[in-house]
Parts: structure tokens; C-alpha cells; sequence
């Protein structure tokens, strides 16, 4: 449930071929500029900004029925902001989310809108076509972690994973509709809709680490929603 550096390990096939020297993850890039030069303006809380957090929801993202972030595909409910004593971490206005695109999350992830209706896009147009009809198609992710305030890698200096800012997400099993349960650590390297389904999280996701990117991947894959000035990080 760790992201590190460079991966050691081209996947013909499956994104963008890569170098396999290793490398540093490149920086993420800060917001893009605002035409003009003028600063965004962030609206002030005010109303059911109370409910939410100090930062307001827009009108198009509060839930009904169960639906969160805008979209009827997104399942789960709001939670109260996040906060943290330490630099960097949080989640302004996080969602707990129970199920994306007809699929159960277990256990629920904790992370922001951006990267639930991003998880969104990948299983309606990676995951779900991978697998296709094997044990009647996939019905539920095993989340391994979600947010969580730590730096990358635990290691003592480093930066601010995207788990402490709700941007990421690590799945380790896949489950069936007849039962079937596919674990990344057992059954990555001869499950070939596997390896499709983590490829085609490359561009969707801005990074993708998973086995063979180095030594803290090999159990699950991690995708999450960084921005790279090079473009998706994908190993």
C-alpha cells in the first residue's frame, strides 16, 4: 500500500513503453495557471456549507438516493471535511463511496469526488471490459487503502502520499459474480484480463503502480489522480 519510485518493469502492451532504469516519480505540477493572471475565487461558506465542511458543494454534487458527486453511478454518502495536524494532509469535502459503476467497495474507500468518478471511468472502461463475462463479471473491489495520512513509503521526510489527500485508491482482490476471488498477489502474473485492466488505468489514472513497479506493489494495484508536468506515471 506503498508508492516509490521509478518502476523496473515495461508492460508491452499495456501503456506507454518505458525505461527500465530506474527513476525518480516526477514532481506533481502545481494548478494550472488561471488565464489573465487573476486569482480563482473560492466561494465563501455559507448555507449547507455548514453540513459539508467550511468548503461549500456545489449544488451538482450533493447527494439523492444514494448517489454522491453528481453522478448516479457513484454510491455512498458524505462525510465531514478532514483535517489533520499534519502539513499537507486532508480532504476538504470527502465521500465514503460504497459502489462506482454497479460494483460493491469493500471496505469503503475514503477519498474525493475527482478520484471516485475517476475509479468511475477505469471500471466502465477498463476493468469491466477486461474481465467481460468470466464468473458472470466482476462484482465487488477489495479496497487495501484509501486515505490515510502518511508520507510515501512511510519513510520520515518524504512527501505527502496522495492517500492523505483523498487522490488515491489500492485494490487487492477482485470479486466474481459465481464467487471467484482474484488477488493481485496470487494471481496477477497468470491472469491475463488482470494485466489488461491495470493497463488501461494508465492515462485514466495519473499514476499506476502495481506488481513489477518495485518492491512495494507487488500485492495490490495503486492508482491515483497526481498530476505529472511528463505526463501519467504509469510502471
Amino acid at each position: 500500500m506503498q508508492e516509490e519510485q521509478a518502476g523496473q518493469e515495461d508492460r508491452a502492451g499495456h501503456g506507454p513503453r518505458v525505461s527500465l532504469l530506474p527513476r525518480a516519480r516526477p514532481e506533481v505540477s502545481p494548478p494550472p495557471a488561471v488565464p489573465g493572471g487573476s486569482a480563482k475565487v473560492v466561494p465563501q461558506p455559507s448555507g449547507l456549507a455548514a453540513i459539508f465542511g467550511k468548503h461549500r458543494v456545489p449544488q451538482a454534487e450533493r447527494e439523492g438516493n444514494g448517489w454522491i458527486c453528481g453522478d448516479r453511478g457513484i454510491h455512498g454518502t458524505r462525510i465531514a471535511e478532514i483535517t489533520s495536524p499534519v502539513e499537507g494532509c486532508g480532504i476538504p469535502a470527502p465521500v465514503r463511496v460504497t459502489g462506482v459503476a454497479g460494483l460493491a467497495l469493500d471496505p469503503p474507500a475514503v477519498i474525493d469526488c475527482t478520484t471516485a468518478r475517476t475509479l468511475q471511468r477505469w471500471i466502465r472502461s477498463g476493468l469491466k471490459p477486461a474481465v467481460g463475462r468470466r464468473g458472470g463479471g466482476v462484482v465487488k473491489l477489495h479496497i487495501a487503502a484509501s486515505y490515510v495520512c502518511r508520507p510515501r513509503n512511510n519513510r520520515k521526510g518524504a512527501r505527502i502520499s496522495e492517500h492523505g489527500l483523498g487522490h488515491a485508491v489500492d485494490i487487492s482482490e477482485f470479486t466474481l459474480r459465481d464467487g471467484t476471488v482474484r488477488s493481485v498477489a496470487k494471481d496477477y502474473r497468470a491472469t491475463r484480463w488482470m494485466h489488461a485492466a491495470y493497463g488501461a488505468a494508465c492515462g485514466i489514472f495519473g499514476t499506476t503502480l502495481g506488481p513489477g513497479s518495485d518492491g512495494y506493489h507487488k500485492t495490490h494495484f495503486h492508482f491515483d489522480t497526481a498530476h505529472y508536468r511528463g505526463g501519467p506515471y504509469c510502471r
